[in-house]
């Protein structure tokens, strides 16, 4: 009879051998193995995976979000089970509490009983037999071998109560009413007034938070496709409201340093004009030009001239602050902002884009115009 560290060695052989992934898991399902110390094998090697990507640097829904795009839905399960099985075995104190707001969001919490394997447990919840339940930890553990480490965020104590809702609810009246006029000169400077109120309040709560705040950092995952594009979009919100961002193309999430009021506002703007720029351009592409180049050009000029636009209503708001006491404390937090970065990303590169699409890349640049700077529909994910 097998041991348990024979065991898990044919495990991580099921995930890394692609080509021999169901062979291995067939016979780790045959007479010569006990079922039980085999479900055994699987919870631990998943949660002592978990643990590691945990300690080189990713987050609980880092983990889930790139399980889910590399392995589906069942393996991402899987993977935040182990989440939360090893967050629940270390002392509380010293999990971050925005580490338990992960888990809630990826739908992460210790379910099982403590005396049953949690893969069996798991089989049976989800109607699986041996062979799918076992070959979804190897496809789960395949995503955990393959990553690389990533720099680790710091991250600030939650806020009980986000952005001001009152300032939202400005915010979205501005926009209610932009969204109805049917005038675009209106609704452009009513959008444009949205985005100088969001900046307004970003220097009041500058001038209030305490000198020795700190930057904080967040990861933001896209979804495919265009990532690029997408990804330049993000930046330039990131870049008109003091953040910084930096793409992992590749994984498919950016990393955007700043302080949390910015993030915040970063968060719900990027989602908004995210949504925004896919509605315009799979509405042009309605007629007839909705090859990939076309989009591609189309998100990229979205995204140059939403940069644009951010900036001169940024600068507008800049200019109402009479306050002699905001300079100097945009200049302190700018420099944190970038020693944060610095710190983080030592060695990041700049990227360009080539545009092959004039059409697409004027399409773009009009959607742009027509954009609302709005923050009411939902929250990126992070």
């Amino acid at each position: 009879m097998k041991d348990l560290d024979e065991i898990s060695a044919l495990l991580l052989c099921a995930a890394t051998w692609t080509n021999r992934r169901d062979s291995v898991v067939r016979e780790l399902t045959g007479p010569g193995f006990a079922d039980r110390l085999v479900d055994t094998a699987a919870d631990l090697v998943l949660v002592e995976a978990a643990g590691r990507l945990l300690r080189k640097g990713w987050q609980p829904y880092d983990v889930h979000r790139i399980t889910v795009r590399r392995a589906g839905a069942g393996p991402a399960a899987l993977a935040g089970d182990a989440v939360a099985a090893e967050l629940d075995s270390r002392p509380a104190a010293t999990v971050h509490p925005l580490w338990h707001k992960q888990l809630e969001q990826i739908g992460a919490a210790v379910w099982w009983r403590r005396d049953e394997p949690r893969l069996s447990q798991y089989a049976r919840r989800e109607g699986l037999d041996r062979f799918e339940a076992l070959s979804q930890v190897a496809r789960a553990l395949d995503v955990f071998t393959r990553l690389p480490a990533l720099p680790e965020l710091p991250m600030s104590e939650p806020s009980p109560t986000g952005v001001d809702e009152k300032m939202l609810a400005r915010v979205r009246a501005l926009l209610a009413k932009a969204e109805s006029t049917q005038f675009p000169e209106e609704a452009e400077a009513l959008s444009a007034k949205a985005q100088e109120l969001m900046s307004r309040y970003s220097f009041e709560q500058a001038l209030v938070a305490s000198p020795r705040s700190a930057g904080a950092a967040r990861r933001f995952w896209l979804d495919q496709p265009y990532l690029a594009a997408k990804s330049a979009l993000v930046s330039a919100v990131a870049s008109a409201n003091r953040c910084r961002a930096v793409s992992y193309q590749k994984l498919g999430f950016l990393a955007v340093v700043g302080h949390d009021v910015d993030l915040d506002l970063v968060e719900l703007l990027a989602t908004s004009l995210l949504v925004q720029a896919t509605e315009a351009m799979l509405a042009a592409g309605r007629h007839g030009t909705g090859t990939r180049s076309f989009r591609h050009a189309f998100l990229l000029a979205y995204a140059g001239r939403i940069r644009e636009r951010l900036a001169e209503a940024d600068s507008a708001a800049s200019a109402r602050v009479a306050d002699e006491r905001l300079l100097p404390v945009l200049a302190r937090r700018s420099q944190e902002v970038d020693t944060l970065f610095s710190e983080l990303f030592p060695t990041v590169g700049r990227r360009t884009h080539s545009v092959s699409n004039g059409a697409g890349w004027m399409a773009g640049r009009a959607a742009a115009d027509a954009a609302k700077l709005t923050v009411e529909r939902g929250r990126l994910s992070r």
